[in-house]
């Protein structure tokens, strides 16, 4: 039997994964979580082979706990389950350690499928997830520069992606041009622009682009 710890904020879908895997052969639920925290704590206690993982949740949310679990606990691999295959939500779940990565239209069979790939050390992506992973390194990431001394962190607490977008305003670019080049919407490029002008004090794109350039990201 595969012992496995679900992590879900939502009860009725955390219930709801809990059933379908309870009628799944060779997976026992040993565990389920409403937050980060919870699915961290429940690691420990229970030591499953695998975590399915969902990522936005309170207090302490899929991609942090994953890390903390793959920090800790490198034997234990994890599978996020969610709502969102967007860049912003798949590319930080792959850094902090995912080996699986699933949407929550997945049925049974892709999800026990998964589970089974990443206990033999395969990586667990949906078809959908691995075109895109291809497709981006095919594209290649936007750079950024690395920082003056090994492992200093980025300035001011901006986010790589952040600092990526920064990078792409350095570059001249707009915001349309950032949106079809990190393949996420208009929204989310204005707000990781305003939240880094806000980081960085800066007043405008001309400020930006000094900063970014004061401090190696570029």
């Amino acid at each position: 039997m595969t012992r496995v710890v679900v992590a879900d904020d939502q009860t009725v879908v955390r219930e709801g994964i809990v059933m379908l895997l309870g009628l799944l052969p060779g997976i026992e639920v040993v565990g389920a979580a409403g937050d980060g925290e919870e699915a961290v704590r429940l690691v420990a206690e229970q030591h499953p082979e695998v975590v399915l993982m969902d990522l936005r949740m309170p207090r302490c949310d899929g991609v942090e706990a994953t890390r903390r679990i793959r920090a800790g606990y490198p034997g234990t691999p994890v599978v996020v389950l969610t709502t969102f295959a967007d860049d912003d939500s798949l590319f930080p779940a792959l850094r902090a350690g995912a080996r699986g990565y699933l949407t929550k239209d997945a049925g049974g069979e892709e999800i026990a499928r998964a589970i089974a790939d990443v206990t033999a050390g395969r990586a667990g992506l949906s078809s959908s997830v691995q075109g895109r992973v291809l497709d981006v390194l095919a594209r290649g990431e936007p750079r950024v520069a690395p920082l003056r001394r090994e492992g200093e962190e980025l300035p001011d607490g901006l986010t790589i992606r952040e600092a990526e977008v920064l990078v792409l305003v350095a570059e001249g670019l707009s915001n349309a041009e950032i949106t079809e080049r990190l393949h996420v919407s208009r929204a989310t490029v204005k707000t990781h622009i305003n939240n880094l002008f806000a980081k960085t004090g800066a007043r405008d794109r001309a400020q930006a682009v000094g900063y970014a350039y004061r401090h190696g990201i570029t």
